[in-house]
């Protein structure tokens, strides 16, 4: 698992979200990981101060369209959450591609962030160790929403 490199100095601080309105899109597979990922972004986004919603939605591949849906209503920045498991036959590849692609055109096209929590994984354990759960390695929830308010602040910054 890498870790390595990461920017640990901003995690678990609080960073200023006060102001902004935040939506976590999440899809619904594997749960246990999916809460967890939950858990750890309204973590951020309620000690940062903005206003949150949550919308769940069937899975990774339904993520850009409801993103979308939700920037172009007005929202500042989303936080994109999904768990994808590596299984026998290319569905992976397909799912982790149009995800994955699928955000990035997002945030391009609406120039607004979109913090990414999408774990793309061999197995279920990787999961439990990305998940911010108890017992968990890193926390990827935590990270997709304080990249998703430090984005939205840097972005403010540039347009003033």
């Amino acid at each position: 698992m890498s870790g390595a490199g990461s920017p640990t100095a901003a995690l678990g601080a609080t960073i200023d979200g006060s102001g902004l309105r935040i939506v976590i899109v999440a899809g619904q597979w594997h749960e246990v990981i999916t809460d967890g990922l939950i858990a750890g972004a309204e973590r951020v986004l309620t000690a940062s101060g903005a206003d949150y919603e949550i919308v769940r939605v069937p899975g990774s591949f339904e993520l850009p369209v409801v993103c979308k849906a939700a920037l172009e209503a007005g929202a500042d920045a989303v936080v994109a959450l999904g768990v994808i498991i590596r299984g026998g036959t290319p569905h992976f590849e397909y799912v982790s591609a149009a995800a994955t692609d699928g955000l990035t055109r997002v945030a391009l096209d609406t120039g607004k962030p979109v913090g990414f929590g999408v774990l793309t994984l061999d197995d279920e354990q990787q999961g439990l160790d990305r998940a911010g759960l108890p017992g968990s390695k890193e926390d990827k929830g935590e990270e997709a929403a304080t990249a998703a308010i430090a984005t939205a602040r840097a972005l403010s910054a540039l347009r003033a």
